[in-house]
């Protein structure tokens, strides 16, 4: 479907026109330049490739700054493909803006969670932990506690609930309306939160 690179710029609200009170996330959504145009007839399925945010040309790797400046475009740092598009109403090198998307539409975004690092199986899975406080438990607190190898059988199943590197995941959040779109500033405002820190990067699918 159509869509648009964005960056999450943070959380606020405002009111509609009942007077209630309503949670958005502040997008940023492009402005997002078409850097190639995939066809039917050439590559067996249309799509358009568009880049967000600017780069240095210092960290951009060689086969990637020769494909710009080949083309005449500024590096990006962000390239995404985009599957569903009218390509026969876009040209390489035009501008896709905020304006694709119209208040009270639906769409769901894509992004990163928050990465926590290496953490516990209490904050990771919600635990309990083990014992409490009575029993000579001085130290097990917030322990796992077994984790079910013995004799049989002997080793531990793939899966197991267990410490670890929690966060920095891939998810997708459906249905958030639009609650509001500022074209002259490309900002979209939707209703809830979509995943990811301040000031990352984000996928916007109609």
């Amino acid at each position: 479907m159509p869509g648009l690179i964005g960056k999450k710029l943070g959380m606020s609200n405002v009111f509609n026109n009942d007077g209630q009170l309503i949670p958005v996330t502040i997008i940023q959504a492009g402005p997002c330049q078409i850097l190639n145009i995939r066809t039917q007839e050439k590559n067996g399925y249309n799509s358009l490739q568009i880049g967000f945010g600017p780069q240095k040309e210092q960290r951009i790797n060689k086969p990637d700054l020769g494909f710009f400046k080949k083309n005449g475009f500024t590096p990006v740092s962000h390239i995404k493909e985009f599957r569903n598009y009218e390509v026969g109403n876009y040209k390489v090198g035009e501008e896709i803006k905020v304006d694709i998307f119209n208040e009270g539409d639906t769409v769901k975004v894509t992004g990163k969670t928050k990465g926590k690092g290496f953490q516990g199986v209490m904050r990771r899975h919600g635990f309990g932990g083990v014992g409490g406080t009575t029993h000579g438990q001085s130290d097990r607190l917030r322990a796992p506690g077994s984790i079910g190898a013995s004799s049989y059988p002997s080793r531990v199943f793939k899966g197991q609930r267990m410490a670890g590197r929690t966060g920095f995941e891939q998810v997708t959040v459906a249905n958030l309306k639009v609650i509001k779109i500022l074209p002259e500033k490309n900002i979209i405002m939707l209703k809830g939160s979509v995943p990811g820190p301040i000031n990352s990067i984000v996928e916007i699918n109609k």
